[in-house]
């Protein structure tokens, strides 16, 4: 059992759901943002995304797109996210997710990213803009199931095309809870839980959602009904509004605890 498999096997142990954050590496500055993820790990973060900066991430919207120009201003690449990982991995044991875009990872070189990747400590990586049909491309010289590639599936997806994503996935599947980019508002629950038991009856893999999440309330009404709810926006709003703030990274983890507690709700 890797280490996805035991946190979502141990929450549902506990009839938890898990809180997945999302924070772009390298925002505001190397060492605070090292400093706000050690922080939301020890403050009930369940699973963690790293977000590699990228120039052009066109699935974001404008409060995470600025987190990528703050961090790759400061000199963040991808071999610096992966030195990060490892640094993470030496204080905490929660999976990571390293969030990216293909291009980072193709100009890196897959097999190297895979080898350095593993080699850091991190679980999986999820890829937003490639599609299951080419990422046999970046995947096709991965030696072993170290790096659990997870999956996303878009609100607008058929129920073929579902299986066949679901099918490749690994660790957990990323459901989309709208069309648009991240951070943009209003849910429609029952949409959301219409898609997610179409879902479970093509695969065992746990559900989180994620995009235009952000509210306590948010937080509990998704945990009704999915394995696990992802915030992200949100946290890089928190960021980027209290950037000069002497208690940032206290104020990040006080949000931290507060939708954790929410999954908890949304858990019974």
């Amino acid at each position: 059992m890797n280490r996805i498999q035991k946190t979502f096997f141990d929450l549902q142990q506990r009839n938890e759901k898990a809180l997945v954050g999302f924070v772009t590496a390298g925002d505001p500055t190397p060492e605070l943002s090292l400093e706000i993820i050690l922080g939301m790990c020890r403050s009930g973060l369940d699973v963690l995304e790293l977000g590699i900066p990228f120039s052009d991430p066109t699935a974001d919207g404008p409060v995470i797109q600025r987190s990528s120009e703050r961090s790759l201003e400061k000199g963040t690449s991808l071999t610096s996210v992966l030195a990060m990982t490892r640094k993470i991995r030496s204080e905490t044991d929660i999976p990571v997710i390293l969030f990216s875009y293909y291009n980072p990872i193709f100009n890196y070189g897959t097999v190297r990213f895979y080898q350095d990747a593993v080699e850091a400590g991190a679980d999986g990586v999820l890829v937003v803009d490639l599609p299951p049909e080419e990422s046999d491309e970046m995947t096709a010289e991965w030696n072993g199931q170290k790096l659990s590639l997870i999956r996303l599936v878009a609100p607008t997806t058929p129920q073929r095309r579902m299986s066949f994503i679901a099918g490749a996935g690994e660790g957990f599947l990323y459901l989309v809870s709208k069309t648009g980019v991240t951070g943009s508002h209003g849910l429609d629950l029952a949409d959301i839980a219409e898609k997610i038991t179409s879902l479970r009856t093509i695969t065992a893999l746990p559900i989180c959602v994620g995009f235009g999440i952000s509210s306590p309330d948010d937080v509990t009404d998704i945990a009704t009904v999915a394995d696990g709810v992802v915030v992200g926006s949100a946290f890089e709003k928190l960021i980027e509004t209290h950037m000069e703030h002497p208690d940032l990274a206290e104020i990040i983890c006080g949000s931290v605890k507060t939708l954790k507690a929410a999954t908890k709700k949304g858990g019974r």
